[in-house]
């Protein structure tokens, strides 16, 4: 479909929506935000099911197939929103939800995980571009006055998705396949694209070019950073796969930063980061959903594996992380206001934080509903969390780079979110087959769960659960010390940077 097709010269779509339009419209690009953001969360509830299909996945590629989409879409989001600015921004929004839904149906029918991590990419790639283009496009059709608090939905969005994608997913994988799980992402996606094509206004367009060499190199980089970190447990520290890895990373980053500070349109101005506020608000944003997205990854197997609990009841026992989100993101900015942006943002991490670290004391004897409070504590920071910081990202940046401001967010988003699954996964990986007995590690080295209930007797199910329920006790306080420690950083930098202004 040409990007172009759906800018016609109709001057009807180039008038203001009236109230009840608007209204339809957020709910609608609120509605495509919850599609590929729940993806990111929906396939964790599928990694049991994957790591005992017929496909075999090692461990490693467990995490590929939870994060390739999650890259594409954290690296491609801001080329995504510059598309839109430059080529229409409902034009790239629909090919974007048409793109989720082939690559959706490429991983439905993948016959091995090279097709349905292909699948997965291209899935990623129709990610990017829908996300950035939603909130551009409301941009554009909601009156100043009413800007704020449309962010402040549009952001919560990314929250609610999450947890929506937990609950969904876990409702379509109740029919016993994994492949369901993107079978119905294809009608959806087509179906928010004939709405789109309805309802969104037609925005304007500018002829900047889009920076091909800036976005091959942050691709490239993250990739390879991603690959040092996911392979480690299994290639070992030291191969030559891993530094090469990690080696790579910081050449193409620093090739990146090059190319950007001379390109006369870039992907993204390094320069940009010379701003505190906006530099401390996207190491925020990235913190927090590099935990939120590590306990996603955890809580579907810990669940399921641990608790006993079937792939829907999984996918529902989420659900106290999203009771916060949903009563209380509109009180949020009141709260900020009263005291303060710092004290806000302090508070967010403090829960985030200290919700992860009390998920590491949860036992398989303990009861869920202990599980679920520390659920809502981390639910009460992210709540905090999301509003606060995206508006201090969209503030910094001023209203002709609408697309690149929200593509900004959104990599920040799912960057955090790929970095957190990759984390968690590699100490999960490290710890289990670490505390696993040695009699059944032995000769088949398992990395998995499903792995190591395969190799072993039903009778020593429990040991195989008890090596989990270690390694996913230290993902938890390793994944709550770094937001904590990151927290420090952000509310630091931003006490800094006010300190600094005022003198």
């Amino acid at each position: 479909m040409s990007l172009n097709m759906l800018d016609p010269a109709s001057r009807a779509n180039d008038l203001p929506p009236r109230p009840v339009a608007r209204r339809g419209l957020l709910a609608v690009m609120c509605a495509c935000v919850v599609l590929v953001v729940g993806m990111v969360a929906a396939i964790n509830l599928a990694v049991p099911m994957l790591a005992a299909s017929a496909l075999h996945p090692s461990a490693s590629a467990l995490i590929w197939i939870v994060d390739t989409y999650v890259i594409f879409f954290a690296c491609l989001v801001i080329p995504g929103g510059a598309a839109g600015d430059r080529f229409g921004r409902k034009g790239v929004l629909l090919t974007g939800l048409l793109l989720f839904a082939v690559g959706a149906l490429i991983s439905a029918v993948a016959p091995n995980v090279a097709v349905l991590l292909i699948g997965r990419a291209v899935t990623g790639v129709g990610a990017a571009a829908v996300l950035p283009n939603t909130l551009a496009i409301l941009m554009h059709a909601v009156p100043a006055a009413r800007k704020a608090p449309t962010i402040a939905v549009w952001a919560s969005m990314s929250g609610i998705g999450g947890i929506l994608g937990n609950v969904g997913g876990g409702a379509v994988l109740s029919g016993g396949s994994w492949r369901w799980l993107f079978v119905a992402a294809v009608p959806i996606s087509l179906v928010l694209a004939a709405v789109v094509g309805m309802v969104a206004p037609v925005s304007a367009r500018h002829d900047r070019r889009i920076d091909l060499p800036g976005t091959v190199l942050l691709v490239g980089a993250s990739v390879a950073l991603l690959l040092g970190i996911v392979q480690g447990p299994e290639a070992g520290w030291g191969s030559a796969l891993v530094i090469g890895g990690f080696v790579c990373a910081a050449v193409l980053f620093v090739g990146w930063t090059i190319v950007e500070l001379k390109v006369e349109h870039p992907l993204l101005d390094p320069r940009l980061f010379r701003l505190p506020g906006l530099r401390s608000a996207c190491l925020g944003m990235t913190a927090i959903f590099f935990g939120m997205f590590a306990l996603f990854y955890v809580n579907a197997s810990y669940l399921q594996y641990v608790k006993g609990f079937s792939v829907l009841q999984t996918g529902l026992g989420v659900i106290p992380l999203t009771v916060p989100i949903i009563l209380g993101t509109r009180h949020v900015g009141r709260l900020a206001h009263r005291i303060g942006l710092d004290a806000t943002v302090a508070l967010a991490f403090a829960c985030v934080g200290g919700g992860l670290l009390g998920l590491s004391t949860s036992t398989a004897q303990s009861p869920y509903l202990a599980y679920a409070a520390w659920l809502v504590v981390t639910g009460i920071g992210v709540t905090l969390a999301l509003p606060t910081l995206s508006a201090a990202i969209a503030g910094s940046l001023p209203h002709a780079q609408a697309g690149v401001g929200a593509g900004l967010q959104a990599t920040t988003r799912e960057f955090g979110s790929a970095l957190g699954v990759a984390v968690i996964g590699t100490v999960l990986t490290a710890r289990f087959v670490d505390a696993m007995p040695s009699d059944i590690r032995a000769g088949h080295d398992p990395h998995t769960v499903a792995q190591a209930l395969a190799a072993t007797t039903a009778d020593r199910a429990n040991d195989v659960v008890a090596a989990f329920v270690s390694a996913a006790d230290l993902g938890f306080r390793v994944m709550g010390a770094i937001v904590l420690v990151l927290g420090v950083l952000v509310v630091g930098e931003s006490l800094l940077a006010r300190r600094r202004a005022r003198k």
